[in-house]
């Protein structure tokens, strides 16, 4: 009996050592596969592009292929709620834009996700300027002006946004906030559409992402007043940002974040998260994102939450200022 006993005392003891060591040995081998990537929107997209630009390098540096998936609905909440209820074991991540992690589940009455837990946050990849631009026939040639112009005729102006929610259309808010004008929104189902009609005339201000508006700001159809990062940004350099132009509060950039389910073991989301930067430092990667507008970050998983934080913090107060609600 005494033996026995003994024996079964060894065995578990066995057993608690192989467990204990299984875990540590599973991080060091990871990946031993294909690393499935989501993106929550259409091919071809900023989001897209950032994901097969990033994941082609990252690749080479994880000895695995990252493979691209794109899953799109609900403005990108489908698919960054997919990679929440993902197996936690670092082969299924995904690209979150600002939307999908600070701005919707405020909007929406009943979110599919808590973004702060229901996911592991990895790394913020890149920051995305937000430029406000006219119609080239409206006579405002300065932030101040339009301001000026806005209160002489209130409500007379429109402006074009991709759609309720959206990071164009609560920086508007903000700036309406902050100035006190009283423009009228004109939602749409897209940034293609508002910037059609805003060439066309039919509405007059926009403020979207710079890499889709630059073209015909440098064409000269659009003219742009001001930037909504703290810094100008560097295609624009002669474009002050809100701040220099006194509406210090008006601060607003897109972004966008790589996520992993939520009980990802630490040691693959720092595996996972060593390989990207990785790849957005190198030359090639940085070069490509930064010709297209985008400016790198790269930060680590408690900058990206403190960041994260900080966001839901800005609009949180935007939102309930402006009174802002998904229809």
């Amino acid at each position: 009996m005494a033996n026995s006993l003994h024996s079964l005392v060894v065995l578990g003891g066995i057993c608690i050592a192989a467990v204990m060591a299984s875990g540590p040995a599973a991080a060091q081998s990871f990946p031993a596969r294909p690393i499935k990537l989501i993106v929550p929107f259409p091919p071809g997209g900023p989001s897209d592009i950032i994901a097969r630009v990033t994941g082609e390098k990252a690749s080479a540096l994880l000895g695995q292929p990252v493979v691209i998936e794109n899953r799109p609905g609900a403005a990108g909440v489908a698919g960054v709620a997919f990679v929440s209820r993902a197996d936690p074991d670092g082969y299924t991540i995904g690209i979150a834009a600002s939307s999908t992690l600070s701005i919707n589940h405020i909007l929406q009455e009943k979110p599919q996700y808590d973004p702060l837990t229901d996911l592991k946050l990895v790394t913020q990849l890149v920051s995305v300027p937000e430029l406000l631009v006219v119609n080239e026939k409206v006579p405002a040639k300065s932030l101040a002006e339009l301001v000026a112009l806005a209160k002489a005729q209130p409500g007379k102006l429109n402006y074009a946004t991709p759609g309720v929610g959206t990071i164009s259309h609560l920086v508007v808010e903000m700036l309406k906030v902050n100035t006190g004008i009283s423009v009228v929104h004109v939602p749409y189902t897209g940034a293609a559409p508002a910037i059609n009609d805003l060439l066309g005339g039919h509405v007059q201000m926009l403020f979207a992402d710079l890499p889709i508006l630059i073209g015909n700001v440098k064409a000269g159809t659009l003219r742009a007043l001001a930037v909504g990062s703290t810094k100008r940004a560097p295609d624009l350099p002669d474009v002050p940002t809100a701040r220099e132009l006194g509406w210090y509060d008006v601060v607003a950039d897109n972004w966008y974040g790589l996520v992993a389910p939520p009980q990802t073991p630490p040691a693959v989301v720092a595996s996972i998260q060593k390989a990207i930067v990785g790849a957005l430092r190198s030359d090639e990667v940085r070069g490509k994102l930064e010709s297209q507008g985008n400016i790198v970050v790269g930060s680590t998983p408690d900058e990206f939450v403190t960041y994260v934080k900080s966001e839901i913090a800005k609009w949180s107060k935007v939102i309930q200022a402006a009174g802002v609600k998904m229809k």
